[in-house]
């Protein structure tokens, strides 16, 4: 009998969410790439700039951008606690295993966005504030709400927010935004589709009981693999980009189209083979952009103190 009353009310009890289960609901993985991307954009600032912002408080700036970032995941969880609890790839987030409170879960996201703002706006300027803000609204609210759950284009518009921690990090060194910032700003832009589609045709069944209108769900996969191919192909040439307007030199165009052909023929190989696992197009993207990226301030160095 005590043993029942025990187990009742435990039950009853509600659970604590610790620290990491608010670390986990920031997408830490999302996160890290953000940080990555930030950092190459700052690091860009870095060599083509003059005059440069303080170095303490650019690094503020991008944990400003971090923060935003994991802010606006937690709003987007928040809002797809709903289909988030019935897909296998997501039913174990925070919320719907019931870590934490949705209330607790808004409550923390609208904070840090807001804190993210302020912090970025205060130790760099507003013209970086402004874009962060632009940032968590058009991710949180713009695509979450509405492109998600309405347009099977939601990948493609929704893109431009993860696109723009490069021209964060750039802002955060040099205050102003740049060409070359707007070229890292159009990697990522072209490169998300692609590398979403891919996961997608994986997952597609899971989208359709929760009746998200993904690519793969409305036009079919082989569309979608036709649209994959389209949007990779203007990827390898913008990310020749920074050669022809001088940002890097032939070092980075070789590494650029080296990859950039692998990315093509793994696209092609989607497109031609029945059994083809999307999941290898979809880990070589993440390969991809790191490797463009960090190519393109490894390049910066050699160009500048090696050769």
């Amino acid at each position: 009998m005590s043993t029942l009353v025990e187990k009742n009310e435990e039950i009853l009890q509600p659970k604590l969410a610790s620290i990491n289960d608010f670390f986990v609901l920031m997408k830490p993985r999302v996160m890290s790439l953000v940080i990555f991307t930030t950092l190459i954009g700052y690091f860009c600032g870095l060599f083509s700039s003059q005059t440069l912002l303080n170095p303490f408080l650019s690094l503020i700036g991008i944990f400003a951008v971090a923060l935003g970032a994991g802010s606006s995941g937690v709003l987007n969880q928040w809002y797809d606690r709903d289909i988030d609890a019935k897909m296998e790839r997501t039913k174990n987030r925070p919320i719907p295993i019931g870590k934490i409170e949705p209330s607790d879960a808004f409550a923390f996201g609208l904070v840090g966005s807001i804190l993210s703002v302020v912090i970025l706006g205060l130790c760099i300027n507003w013209i970086g504030g402004f874009l962060l803000f632009f940032t968590i609204v058009f991710y949180a609210i713009f695509y979450t709400i509405f492109l998600k759950r309405y347009t099977c284009q939601n990948i493609v518009i929704g893109g431009a927010s993860g696109a723009l921690p490069p021209v964060l990090g750039y802002v955060c060194a040099t205050g102003t935004i740049g060409l070359e910032s707007i070229i890292l700003f159009g990697i990522i832009f072209l490169w998300t589709p692609p590398h979403f589609w891919a996961l997608s045709l994986k997952t597609k069944l899971e989208y359709k009981l929760v009746n998200i209108p993904m690519l793969p769900n409305v036009k079919g996969d082989l569309s979608t693999k036709r649209h994959i191919l389209i949007y990779t192909f203007m990827l390898v040439v913008f990310s020749t980009f920074p050669y022809f307007l001088n940002f890097n030199s032939v070092f980075y165009l070789i590494v650029s189209l080296l990859l950039g052909l692998k990315f093509m023929y793994e696209a092609l190989r989607l497109l031609r083979i029945v059994n083809y696992n999307e999941k290898k197009l979809f880990n070589f993207s993440i390969i991809y952009l790191f490797l463009i990226f960090l190519f393109i301030f490894f390049d910066k160095i050699i160009v500048s103190y090696v050769i």
